[in-house]
């Protein structure tokens, strides 16, 4: 394990199996798609119409249809990491082959590859909280756009299933979450990484299922735990019957289970580029150099 990965409380394997397991399943989580809906209302405000943007892990995202629905004749490039989800997204883009004369242009490649460059908008959905570098990775996002390009992303809070955390904690089990990232810190992020006039804000779903059972359904349909202290092994009946005996402590007013989900969302633009005004020069005569030296001290230069 890298210590990105550590830091970031991410196993890289763990994260690995999620995505060739989602990438199986029928569909993208239902929860992401909801998700995609909420930021692509977000849209609305920013006046620039994309003409190419990238969708970034777009089958997992589920954010194409409610992007393409705002910017129709925009082209479009998946970014998948993964072989399978890359199949996933080509397969997806199939089209009859009169459309190929009158639809925007769709591109699928690996993230591995390089980007393509001077595109209007990044957008990734429920992904960040698998990363193991964000900084790096808005690094990679900000060589993508051209000047006054822009991101929009979400992605799991720290806020995320800290009831389930807390039951954990009460029972002496390993946290069943990686640490999601503050929304302020990713924030910071994007001013370091070059972003301009970063936009964060977040908000708290209160999801409630009638058993335990639907809940860990949805849990898993998720992405599951990608925490390097989980546990490694196969757990048993008992231990399942026992979470499901303590997930009752869950049950809400209406009797029915419940669990935050936090969703941090972001969005920033490329400035242009700042031209600096350079080192400042400093001028010492000789007989001053020669007197600094015998002193222990030198002259300074400051880097603007």
């Amino acid at each position: 394990m890298s210590s990105d990965d550590a830091a970031r409380g991410l196993d890289a394997a763990a994260v690995a199996a999620t995505l060739r397991r989602l990438g199986r399943a029928p569909e993208p989580p239902w929860l992401h798609q909801e998700v995609a809906r909420r930021m692509a209302d977000r849209l609305a405000i920013i006046r620039r119409q994309p003409e190419r943007w990238i969708d970034w892990w777009g089958f997992l995202g589920a954010g194409a249809p409610a992007v393409q629905a705002q910017y129709p004749k925009a082209e479009r490039c998946v970014v998948e990491p993964t072989p399978l989800l890359r199949e996933r997204s080509a397969a997806s883009t199939k089209r009859a082959w009169w459309s190929a004369f009158t639809a925007p242009r769709v591109t699928v490649q690996a993230e591995a590859d390089p980007l393509p460059t001077g595109l209007q908008l990044v957008w990734a959905n429920m992904m960040l909280q698998w990363a193991a570098d964000p900084p790096a990775l808005f690094a990679r996002w900000l060589s993508a756009l051209a000047v006054d390009g822009f991101v929009m992303f979400s992605c799991l809070g720290p806020g995320t299933l800290r009831e389930m955390r807390a039951l954990y904690a009460r029972l002496g089990w390993p946290t069943p979450t990686p640490n999601y990232v503050d929304m302020h810190d990713l924030g910071d992020m994007l001013v370091h990484a070059g972003f301009a006039d970063p936009v964060m804000d977040q908000e708290i779903l209160t999801l409630r299922w009638d058993d335990a059972a639907a809940l860990l359904a949805d849990l898993r349909a998720w992405g599951g735990n990608t925490a390097p202290q989980r546990c490694r092994g196969l757990r048993t009946p008992r231990w399942r019957a026992r979470l499901v005996h303590a997930l009752e402590a869950l049950r809400g007013p209406d009797g029915k289970l419940a669990l935050g989900i936090e969703i941090a969302y972001g969005h920033a633009f490329k400035g242009a580029p700042r031209v600096g005004a350079g080192p400042t020069e400093t001028s010492v005569s000789l007989d001053d150099m020669r007197a600094m030296v015998r002193a222990g001290r030198g002259p300074h230069r400051t880097v603007s």
